[in-house]
């Protein structure tokens, strides 16, 4: 786990915060020794690949949208 001075974890905090959504985990220091640790919460393990895939297909198959298609909305668009 890699180790993050307090003030760089302030001012880089939108970054970080990415980077824990996509997985990783960080050690917060302040004058050298850890204070806190950045990570997922508990429950919110990053879901396979295959997992992710089934559940949208799912979702379409639930999920519809009323209304006007999207070739007539492109076509409307041209004129």
């Amino acid at each position: 786990m890699k180790k993050i001075g307090a003030y760089q974890a302030k001012t880089h905090l939108a970054e970080l915060l990415d980077k824990v959504a996509r997985g990783q985990s960080f050690l917060l220091t302040r004058h050298g020794q850890v204070v806190a640790m950045l990570t997922q919460p508990p429950g919110r393990e990053r879901a396979s690949t295959e997992e992710v895939i089934r559940e949208l297909h799912q979702f379409r198959q639930e999920v519809r949208l009323d209304g006007p298609s999207l070739k007539s909305l492109i076509e409307e668009g041209r004129k």
